[in-house]
């Protein structure tokens, strides 16, 4: 691309002063937090607090952003718009007002320091995938950066249908300066297909999406379970207490859509089990913790464990854990329902419940019972089975179509590393939409109102965030997340598979009918919807996996994994 060898030449020129890549890992090892959630799997806040004034440089240091470490050579005397693509509805009416009036403050920086402004590209939740890969199709300037990811937003097929520009080591040292050195070098390697960087990490931003269930600790002490729930056989027991105590309760009113999560938890309960990302959206291919690059699917191999699986959850629907409509319901309220004490379960990632556990003013049951407490119990619980979150499930990547890649990169680098733009992108304007008290802990001012002044909930910037510039929310119960957090620190390992990039054209079709016998199946099973036996249905189950190409797909990703690691 044009663009990119004027960037690479530039860079060649210049001295950079830059700090090298790779000077130690700066991963946060604070905890998350979660913000009102705005997508499927995002969308939590987060961690350390900073103190954003305590930034080296003052505006007049940094006049021009990336001039700066470009040694004052960048022409940044075009004016120029950067369009940020994020998925997400946009907001209207009053929310839109706060959102543009936000973004002018934040657009004053951006030119005052690259002679840029932001606007923001919504791709709307409904049919997402699609619209965002239609969008990137183009490649018609419509769109500069684009919030991506390897197991959500097709990130590598983008990149290897040439959807977004290689981003070269000078680029991203001239146009990018503090976020090139503040990610190590093995970062970076993840971040690569066919040996050229396509991304940029979310990789100093502490948060856990592992699953589990939410539930009510007080009441799981009253039906015996002293120090709560730590397996699926108490969950269990919890359900049955619930069921024969709380009988306008409903122990979990889940969707229909929940059985791949199910099944896959159990997996991870009940074995060293770990999962490749990106594949399909059963993760039915992996290794161990062991031997993670002998591959292989627990769904054909493990057989009596699916069995078991299969009894419990007839046994829970045989208690009433869920509605008889299970198959049928895709418009639960489970989680509202849970924090006014509806429901006694909910069952999501961690994230969700760092929100669920702390008394906010959303969460009545801690207002109405004193007694309240919610605890978790999460998936791998038993066999200490906890993977960390792959540090592309977020990241930010510049369209292949963009008129403007390498200012492109400097509102990014401002955005992720300013903390004027940080705290504006991410929070708003300080005394409108939040504030904070004599901890330092950010709180909400008078007036607020959530539907209108949650800035975080509009701009969707899940690619980009920084537990450097983070401030926590003083709703959250910080000490029972803190432990929480320090409980996967001490037990979890790394994701696997940060440099694999699965090549599936030749698979592909296996994969879709793999996903359909997959959907079929688990539906029945993971809510104990199915006749006959356990043995039968999971026999059954697994003959149509055979059928539908699954010894296939193991090899040629066995070949594939082979060729990367071994």
């Amino acid at each position: 691309m044009k663009k990119k060898v004027i960037a690479a030449l530039l860079a060649a020129t210049m001295v950079l002063g830059m700090t090298a890549c790779g000077g130690g890992d700066t991963q946060s090892s604070a905890p998350a937090e979660s913000s009102e959630e705005s997508s499927a799997e995002e969308s939590s806040e987060s961690s350390d607090a900073s103190d954003a004034g305590e930034e080296e440089s003052s505006a007049e240091e940094e006049s021009a952003g990336g001039e700066e470490a470009a040694g004052g050579d960048i022409d940044t005397s075009e004016h120029v718009v950067i369009n940020y693509m994020t998925t997400g509805d946009a907001p209207s009416g009053e929310a839109k007002e706060r959102l543009d009036e936000m973004m002018a403050e934040l657009n004053a920086i951006l030119t005052e320091k690259v002679n840029a402004e932001l606007e923001i590209y919504y791709i709307s939740w409904t049919d997402y995938l699609s619209n965002y890969n239609l969008t990137l199709a183009r490649m018609d300037g419509t769109v500069d950066l684009v919030g991506t990811a390897s197991d959500w937003l097709d990130a590598w097929p983008n990149s290897k249908n040439g959807a977004f520009i290689e981003l070269s080591e000078e680029m991203l040292q001239t146009y990018a300066p503090k976020t090139w050195a503040s990610i190590p070098a093995e970062n970076w390697e993840m971040c690569k297909y066919n040996g050229e960087i396509y991304l940029i990490p979310e990789d100093n931003y502490a948060q856990w999406t592992n699953h589990g269930f939410t539930y009510r600790l007080d009441w799981a002490k009253e039906a015996g379970l002293a120090d709560g729930v730590h397996s699926w056989e108490d969950m269990t027991t919890y359900f049955k207490w619930v069921k024969e105590n709380k009988a306008d309760i409903t122990p979990w009113d889940s969707d229909g859509t929940q059985y791949a999560t199910m099944v896959g938890g159990w997996i991870s309960s009940h074995s060293n089990y770990i999962a490749i990302e990106g594949i399909n959206s059963g993760a039915m291919w992996g290794g161990t913790k062991d031997d993670p690059y002998t591959i292989y699917s627990p769904y054909m191999t493990d057989t009596d464990s699916l069995v078991e699986f299969a009894k419990m959850m007839k046994e829970w629907d045989e208690i009433g854990v869920w509605k008889t409509d299970v198959l049928n319901n895709t418009t639960s309220t489970n989680r509202d329902d849970y924090r006014i004490g509806k429901v006694a379960a909910e069952q999501h990632h961690t994230q969700t419940w760092t929100d669920l556990v702390s008394h906010t003013e959303a969460n009545k049951i801690y207002q109405e019972d004193e007694n309240a407490e919610s605890g978790f119990f999460y998936f791998g619980e038993e066999t200490q089975n906890v993977v960390a979150l792959s540090i592309t499930h977020g990241a930010m990547a510049v369209s292949a179509g963009s008129a403007n890649p390498e200012r492109a990169l400097m509102v990014y680098d401002l955005l992720r590393n300013d903390p004027d733009c940080y705290t504006l992108f991410n929070y708003g304007i300080k005394g409108v939409s939040w504030d904070t008290n004599d901890e330092g802990l950010r709180v909400i001012p008078e007036g607020y109102n959530s539907d209108t002044d949650n800035i975080n909930g509009m701009t969707n910037f899940w690619w980009g965030r920084n537990d450097d510039l983070e401030v926590r929310d003083a709703t959250r119960d910080w000490d029972k997340i803190d432990a929480m957090y320090a409980e996967y620190d001490k037990i979890k390992i790394p994701y696997q598979y940060g440099l694999f990039v699965p090549e599936v054209d030749s698979i592909e079709g296996q994969i879709s009918n793999i996903n359909e016998v997959h959907t079929n199946y688990m539906k029945q099973i993971a809510f104990g919807k199915y006749s006959g036996t356990a043995e039968e249905i999971v026999a059954e189950y697994q003959a149509a996996l055979e059928a539908a190409g699954i010894n296939e797909v193991t090899e040629e990703l066995q070949r594939q994994i082979s060729a990367v690691y071994q």
